[in-house]
């Protein structure tokens, strides 16, 4: 099983899924705790999560595909951006978020 961090709620094969959240501060660190994958592609995603964490979140621009029993603490954000748009640092700490569980059954 591996947990993954990723910046959106994505399904990346076909199958039963679960996206659960809003979840805590202190429940994502406790799901990170075992060791994680990240597959955050921006920069700037990655500093609000290490920031937000306190955990050292890499930048990693894969393309994954979960498999059975694999979870991902998802980044949400609660607004839509608009087509194209990449935030910078300064932008994105402004835009509310949340955090998520996506499980792949």
């Amino acid at each position: 099983m591996t947990t993954y961090i990723i910046n959106s709620p994505i399904l990346t094969a076909y199958g039963h899924w679960q996206f659960d959240g809003p979840i805590s501060k202190v429940e994502a660190v406790a799901l990170l705790q075992d060791g994680f994958v990240s597959a955050i592609g921006h920069s700037a995603s990655a500093d609000v999560l290490s920031n937000y964490l306190s955990i050292e979140i890499p930048v990693n621009r894969i393309q994954i595909s979960m498999l059975t029993g694999d979870k991902a603490l998802v980044l949400r954000l609660l607004s839509r951006l608009p087509e194209g748009k990449v935030l910078d640092h300064e932008e994105l700490v402004r835009i509310p978020f949340e955090l998520g569980v996506l499980t792949r059954y």
